[in-house]
Order: C-alpha cells, then sequence, then structure tokens
C-alpha cells in the first residue's frame, strides 16, 4: 500500500512541477501532461531535457544582439535611403503594416526582384547556377543535408569553388543532418570549405536545447544573390524518393536590398555557431537595383517569434487567405483568427498533404479539419505526392519561407520568411495555389465526420501533444 502513496506522490509531483513552469502555456502544459500520465517517469526526464524554456534575455542572447547591432544599423540605414526613393509604401491595411513596422522586426526593402521556382529541379538548377558563379564568398545554411546523388553534386560544386580561392562557409543543424557521414564534411574541409554545426545533439541535449532547431534554408552568393524557401539538400526534394513520390515545394531567389538581410541572417547565425564576425563590408556590397519589388525579411526563432505576426496577417484579410502548409498545427489564437474570418466571409482555402511524412503531424492536423469545415473554411488533401511549400496568401500580400504553420515555427525554430508586396510575385504564389487545387480532392464535410473512430482516437491523442510538435 505504502509503495502506491509513494508513486501517487511523485505522478502529484511531477505534474505539478509541469503546471508551475507552464502555466502562462497550457497547450503545453497539457501535452506534458498527457505524456507524463502514459510514462510517468520517463516522461518527466524528457520535460527536464525538453522543455526548457529559451530566454531571449540570456546574457549570451544579450551580447549576440550588442554585438551585431552596429553591423544591422549600418545595413538599416542603406535599406531606408533606398526606401525613401519609392514613390509609395507597401500595400496592406494599417494594422499589417503596424507590425510589420515593429522594431523586432528588420526593415522593408526596396529594389529587389524575385524569382519563384515551384520545384526542386528548376530551383537547384538556378541555385547551383549561382554558386557556379560565385567570385568571392558562398554562405550557406540548411536544416537537412543527404548524402545522396543532389548530396553528392553539391558537395562536390562546394569543393571545386573552395578550390577555385572562394570563401566558402556552411552551417547544418545537429538533428537535421545527424545522418550525415562524418566523411563528407570532411572532405569538405580538406578542399578548405568552412563548417560549422548548429546545436550538435549531445551539447543541446545537455544544455537542454534539443528542442531549438535551426530550420532555415538559406544560400548567399557575394552578398547580392540569395535563395530562400522550403527545400533543403537531398533526392527526396527532387521527388525521388519512393514513400513521398513527387515534391511540391516552393523557393525563392532573391536580388537586391532583401538579400543584405538574408547575408546578416546568416553572419547572425554564424556567430553564434562558430563566435566569428562576418563585418568586412565586401559581405554587404551596395546593391544595384535590380527591380522594383517591396520585400520585407523575416528571420524568426525562439528569441524572436513570428506567432503575433502571423496572427495579425490572418486576422487583417479582407478578401482572401490562401494556405499551403504541409503541417497545420496553428495555435489557439491563429486558430480562431482563421475561423472567424471565414465566417465574416473571407475566403479561407487550406492545402495539407495526402501523404504524410509523418503520421503523428498528420493526425494531428486532421484534428483541426472538423471545426474548420463547421467554420466555413475550405481543406483540400494534395494527391499528386508530398506538398512541402510553406505560402500564406491575404488579400495582395504573401508571407512565404521555411516555416510551417505550427507551434515548433511560431516559437521554436529558426525560420526565415519573406514578405511580398509585389503583384507579380503574389500573382504568381496566387497562380500555382489554383494549380495546385487541381490535383487537390476537397474534403467535403459529411464525408469527413464519417471517418473511422479509430482515426479520431488518433487525432485525439496527436492533438493533445500537438503544442509539443
Amino acid at each position: 500500500m505504502l509503495w502506491i502513496i509513494l508513486a501517487l506522490l511523485l505522478m502529484i509531483s511531477q505534474m505539478a512541477v509541469v503546471l508551475i513552469n507552464e502555466y502562462c502555456r497550457p497547450q503545453k502544459a497539457v501535452a506534458w501532461l498527457v505524456l507524463l500520465y502514459v510514462f510517468p517517469l520517463v516522461g518527466f526526464v524528457a520535460y527536464g531535457f525538453v522543455a526548457k524554456e529559451y530566454s531571449r534575455f540570456h546574457p549570451a542572447n544579450r551580447k549576440v544582439n550588442r554585438t551585431l547591432a552596429p553591423l544591422k544599423e549600418q545595413i538599416a540605414k542603406r535599406c531606408m535611403r533606398r526606401m525613401a526613393l519609392e514613390p509609395v509604401g507597401p500595400p496592406g491595411n494599417d494594422s499589417l503594416y503596424a507590425m510589420l513596422q515593429n522594431q523586432n522586426f528588420l526593415p522593408i526593402t526596396a529594389g529587389n526582384q524575385t524569382t519563384v521556382y515551384s520545384e526542386g529541379k528548376e530551383a537547384f538548377e538556378a541555385m547551383f547556377e549561382s554558386l557556379s558563379l560565385a567570385k568571392h564568398h558562398i554562405h550557406i545554411e540548411f536544416y537537412i543535408i543527404r548524402d545522396d546523388g543532389l548530396g553528392e553534386k553539391f558537395q562536390q560544386l562546394l569543393i571545386r569553388k573552395s578550390q577555385e580561392g572562394v570563401k566558402v562557409r556552411l552551417l547544418y543543424d545537429g538533428i537535421g543532418c545527424h545522418r550525415l557521414r562524418k566523411t563528407y564534411l570532411q572532405e569538405l574541409q580538406d578542399a578548405g570549405v568552412e563548417t560549422g554545426c548548429f546545436a550538435p545533439p549531445l551539447s543541446a541535449f545537455l544544455n537542454k536545447r534539443i528542442n531549438y532547431r535551426n530550420h532555415r534554408k538559406i544560400v548567399v552568393v557575394d552578398g547580392q544573390v540569395g535563395f530562400i524557401g522550403g527545400l533543403n539538400i537531398g533526392d527526396e526534394y527532387l521527388g525521388k524518393n519512393a514513400k513521398t513520390g513527387y515534391w511540391r515545394d516552393t523557393h525563392f531567389k532573391i536580388q537586391g536590398d532583401a538579400a543584405l538581410w538574408i547575408q546578416y541572417t546568416f553572419a547572425k547565425d554564424w556567430f553564434c555557431v562558430k563566435r566569428r564576425l562576418l563585418t568586412d563590408p565586401v559581405y554587404y556590397p551596395v546593391q544595384p537595383a535590380q527591380g522594383n519589388e517591396l520585400i520585407q525579411i523575416i528571420k524568426s526563432g525562439p528569441d524572436e517569434t513570428i506567432l503575433e505576426l502571423i496572427f495579425t496577417f490572418v486576422a487583417s484579410a479582407k478578401k482572401r487567405i490562401y494556405i499551403e502548409t504541409p503541417y497545420f498545427v496553428p495555435d489557439s489564437g491563429v486558430l480562431l483568427a482563421l475561423k472567424t474570418a471565414a465566417m465574416r466571409g473571407v475566403d479561407v482555402r487550406i492545402v495539407i498533404p495526402a501523404v504524410p511524412d509523418t503520421k503523428l503531424v498528420y493526425w494531428a492536423s486532421l484534428s483541426y479539419v472538423q471545426e474548420m469545415l463547421d467554420a466555413g473554411v475550405r481543406v483540400y488533401r494534395y494527391q499528386k505526392g508530398f506538398i512541402h511549400a510553406k505560402v500564406i496568401l491575404c488579400d495582395d500580400v504573401a508571407c512565404a519561407g521555411s516555416a510551417n504553420l505550427d507551434m515548433r515555427s511560431f516559437t521554436g525554430q529558426y525560420e526565415i520568411n519573406a514578405m511580398f508586396f509585389d503583384d507579380q510575385v503574389v500573382n504568381r504564389l496566387h497562380a500555382d495555389f489554383f494549380c495546385d487545387l487541381n490535383e487537390c480532392e476537397e474534403i467535403k464535410p459529411e464525408e469527413f465526420g464519417a471517418r473511422p473512430a479509430s482515426l479520431k482516437a488518433k487525432e485525439t491523442f496527436a492533438r493533445l501533444l500537438s503544442a509539443l510538435f
């Protein structure tokens, strides 16, 4: 009898610790309580190592911001001078524009030109062509790098450019690249490529930061050409994975002042990993006016979340909200904003995969579908293969990049997105969205309501844990 009482006291004390620490984050508290109930001791140990809240006020974070503040101010002044020459400001409503002007965000830039890629093949061809033309430096940052056909081609190109005298720097995530061979990296290093690992698994685990990953995908060539979007390096992004098949993604080539902020984002990450500053003016050249587009680079992470921006973006829509995301796990505020928009007549449509790459996340996504349908939101499942594009279109503005519509991207991962204000770019993404709808099956309320009870149970369980992924 005594051991039962002790076990209950242990369980209650563990739950009390979670509730005290997570009282401001009820969704996360519920998720951890479920884990504690299913795996009493293991769940609490996992909580201790995984659930540590990131502090943007940590001395190390303040030091990084202070160190890079002069560089940020210098770039901002240059961008403001070009913006002052623009006859009109960015379109959009006042509430969204006020949010975008917040000092926590990088400034809107002018004189940009964007190329949109809807498939991996064309994106990688453009990316590799730009890399091959590099004269001074190449800066690269990916969440995943595979040691496969595309990965080998990527490696050999970097080796060749390094041997030609181009300075090549490569950042990769410790968890995303945990399967990458050490010899792959050693061959790069032997050729003169500088590499850095963001949060290696062991040190991240011991420092209780293993849950904070660098999900950015960045390529910068000579400080003038930048690539961001949803693509990592691997054959699966060319549609060569038997499980997912055809891979639908969205990636961008950006030239102009916005490329300076992509470079700045890399420089900040490089300093965090290597403790080396990249402040030489050669890395931030004066940008020729490539076009007349207004673009705002949005870098985010646990130290500067984009949750408030996404909420404002969705809540301010007047005509349309079109979303493509591989993982639809919104927080309660964004969920309410989407339902409210649909109920006041906004055309809200969401595209998610029909073929999941992660079943637990897929079940969590499905758990939100019924209330979306009840509010008048139209939800579609992409049938052609796996849709990995991360695009939100609200009226005449688009937000796209590496961030998914889930809690990890909102608050736990380092991401890079861009706000596009130019009609040509927004219309292209709008056309891509409707082209994708041709490859989708719309979820009908009556059919979805008749799904098996076993699937509903899986959705419920996944929904309870959704705050953790």
